[in-house]
């Protein structure tokens, strides 16, 4: 048994090293690099009791997979940054920058492998002396290059069990392997085909245009991530390991704080057990849980990108989430005052739209190409809006033609409704109690959508967006 169980991670980790190295092999010295280390690390590190010794074990850890992260993620960034801040003052510095890839997914297997040796650390994990199943699980392919970010108390520990074939296993993670190509395929890839022609041009379009593309991009963005995600949560599944729930229908959330409880949970949860909380969390003061949540989310938007879109992305955030927690009281007398805390239909549709305007304005500057871009996208919605464009074909058309933009629409709306059907039922349960024709037809109806309606060959970049953190 224990024989089937090494061989079974052996051709996990072989097939894993080989789906990250199609795309460039010598970053797999990486992998390798930081799992050795912090395989290590944590053996040393739960043998000892000495405070000090366990401290400079995790220091280690973390100056080997930050320093990788930040060499290759933010090396130009600070560069630029430097180099601009002796612009302010008059003075040009003749500094170039480097001529480095930034490698696919460091960002994830970064922050997975880190919740390994800092759990350990914590006394909360024990360390394993399994080099094959630990290698396995930093590397594991389903959701290696844009996660979930799984930590190692949930998922190393599958990689001590044997599974035998369970059919409702395979099946649920067959249907959501599939619902993840109709989100990517259908709804993210042909959104781009607006959102790229847009964001890519901004001098040639006007404030309704913006809006089109921005509230595309909300859901190009939503489609392709999750859509991700769900493959690699129902790849798992057929294999029998089990990830971690990522997305759960955000764009219905009725405040930025559920929003974030909904959006890439995988995510959130680490900076709230790995930052947060070590920054003093909410046990702190009112102005020092302010400050820890604006910390966390400027921190998050830097861990999307080195630029400073995604920085002030993150900030409009924090500030929005800090202005929720500093009026919870004030508004939650004023709602009830006004009968806007019942949960009703109305009431989570008013709200929900709030909410998905504030997400869509933080957008712009996550999707923007450059800074001033997004100021002037901003400044285009407020100040150059021509309503006469809003039906206008040449303006809702742009990047599509007319039975693609019908495609979109009509995509979208079945996602909306099936998110508000799946928030009330189980749609897996749901689906499983119905007849046998209804759930085949069911199946091959959204088979054939992929098929008819899904985005193939276009001469953009359809990678998933999220390979790039």
């Amino acid at each position: 048994m224990a024989r089937n169980l090494t061989l079974r991670n052996i051709l996990i980790l072989v097939a894993s090293y080989t789906f990250y190295g199609w795309w460039d092999w010598r970053f797999l010295f990486l992998i390798a690099i930081s799992t050795l280390v912090d395989f290590y690390v944590g053996k040393h590190m739960h043998k000892t009791e000495d405070r000090n010794k366990r401290k400079q074990l995790l220091f280690i850890s973390l100056f080997v997979n930050l320093g990788f992260l930040v060499y290759f993620k933010y090396t130009n960034f600070f560069i630029e940054s430097f180099v601009d801040s002796f612009r302010l003052f008059g003075k040009e510095l003749e500094v170039s920058t480097l001529n480095i890839i930034l490698p696919v997914g460091i960002s994830f297997y970064t922050f997975q492998t880190l919740s390994y040796t800092i759990d350990i650390y914590r006394k909360q994990l024990k360390a394993t002396n399994n080099i094959i199943a630990f290698s396995a699980f930093v590397a594991f392919f389903p959701q290696l290059v844009a996660g979930p970010i799984e930590r190692a108390s949930h998922l190393l520990p599958q990689f001590y069990k044997t599974y035998k074939f369970n059919y409702k296993l395979v099946k649920s993670g067959l249907l959501l392997i599939v619902f993840g190509l109709f989100k990517k395929m259908v709804i993210a890839d042909r959104a781009a085909l607006y959102v790229n022609e847009v964001y890519n041009n901004v001098d040639d379009y006007g404030g309704v245009g913006y809006i089109y593309a921005t509230v595309l991009f909300a859901f190009q963005i939503y489609c392709d991530f999750s859509g991700y995600s769900d493959i690699a949560i129902g790849l798992g599944r057929t294999m029998g390991f089990d990830l971690m729930k990522n997305f759960d229908s955000p764009y219905i959330s009725k405040s930025l704080t559920e929003f974030w409880r909904r959006w890439h949970i995988s995510l959130s949860t680490w900076f709230r057990d790995y930052l947060y909380i070590p920054l003093g969390g909410s046990k702190k003061g009112e102005y020092r849980t302010y400050a820890n949540i604006f910390i966390v989310f400027v921190v998050s938007g830097l861990w999307h990108g080195a630029s400073m879109t995604f920085i002030i992305w993150g900030a409009i955030h924090g500030i929005i989430l800090m202005i929720e927690k500093g009026t919870f009281t004030i508004r939650k007398r004023l709602f009830g005052k006004l009968g806007l805390d019942k949960n009703n239909f109305s009431n989570h549709l008013f709200f929900g739209i709030i909410i998905f305007t504030i997400v869509c304005f933080g957008w712009i500057f996550f999707r923007a190409n450059s800074l001033s871009d997004a100021f002037q996208i901003v400044s285009g919605i407020f100040n150059s809006i021509n309503l006469g464009d809003v039906f206008n074909e040449e303006t809702y058309l742009i990047g599509f033609k007319p039975n693609e933009f019908k495609v979109i629409m009509i995509a979208i709306l079945m996602l909306i409704v099936f998110e508000f059907f799946h928030k009330k039922y189980n749609s897996i349960r749901f689906l499983n109690n119905q007849a046998t024709l209804f759930r085949w037809s069911f199946y091959l109806s959204i088979v054939i959508s992929i098929v008819l309606f899904g985005i193939y060959g276009h001469n953009y970049n359809s990678e998933f967006i999220y390979f790039q953190f």
